[in-house]
């Protein structure tokens, strides 16, 4: 059957699609007028907050930072001028308002590495182990910081002589998926296994370099304690 064809006078009498859209649009903007407009303004409130708190953040960020470069530049004077432990007498107040004050920012965090770092080359292992722990949760999601707090928690554990603590930790490192510290560590736990005298362990953990790690600075030694 053939198709009907429609006239030109018949097309002009059709609605037009987009007159008649805007036409509604137009109707439901005129009758939501107050809705629409406490809809922007609440849109508008949401990006002057976020904005706000950007700023906020960034301004709050330098100034973590800027505390932070001060305090560890005064700690390197005194450390030069009157040794490890009476720099960190002088310092660690310092550090520690950073770290409560800006608890939440980088540099924030950051300081407390510094301060579990200074209090490591003053001797002082508990304190160190301790800031060190705090510094962990901090940066529990950030592999690369995590690993070296764990590898600073492993060397502070063999400084108290805490031999089995210290391996918990470097096996910790080895276990993390693909970072930069696991040849070291492996390094470290051959090392400490042969002072606890478990000469097996002790070879796996250098052959594992030598298998695994063949540009490790750790290599060559490696070799040669496992012929």
């Amino acid at each position: 059957m053939a198709k009907k064809k429609i006239t030109r006078k018949e097309l002009l009498n059709e609605p037009d699609e987009f007159i008649s859209f805007s036409s509604r649009m137009l109707s439901f903007t005129a009758t939501h007028k107050i809705q629409i407009l406490y809809f922007i303004g609440a849109i508008v409130v949401i990006v002057i907050a976020l904005s706000g708190y950007g700023y906020y953040s960034r301004k709050s960020e330098s100034k973590a930072f800027t505390m932070l470069e001060k305090t560890k530049k005064d700690y390197k004077i005194f450390l030069s001028k009157d040794g490890p432990e009476k720099a960190l007498n002088v310092v660690k107040d310092d550090f520690m308002k950073i770290i409560e004050k800006y608890s939440g920012n980088y540099g924030g965090k950051m300081a407390s590495i510094e301060l579990a770092n200074i209090y490591y080359n003053a001797g002082d292992m508990n304190s160190s182990i301790e800031q060190y722990g705090k510094a962990l949760k901090a940066f529990n999601d950030n592999g690369n910081v995590k690993c070296r707090i764990l590898s600073s928690l492993g060397y502070a554990y063999e400084a108290k002589n805490d031999l089995k603590s210290a391996v918990s930790y470097f096996e910790m490192i080895v276990s993390e998926p693909d970072n930069f510290l696991k040849d070291e560590a492996l390094f470290n736990l051959g090392r400490l296994y042969a002072i606890m005298g478990d000469v097996k362990k002790s070879k796996d953990s250098y052959q594992k370099i030598v298998s695994g790690f063949t540009d490790s600075f750790y290599g060559e030694i490696a070799k040669e304690r496992i012929s």
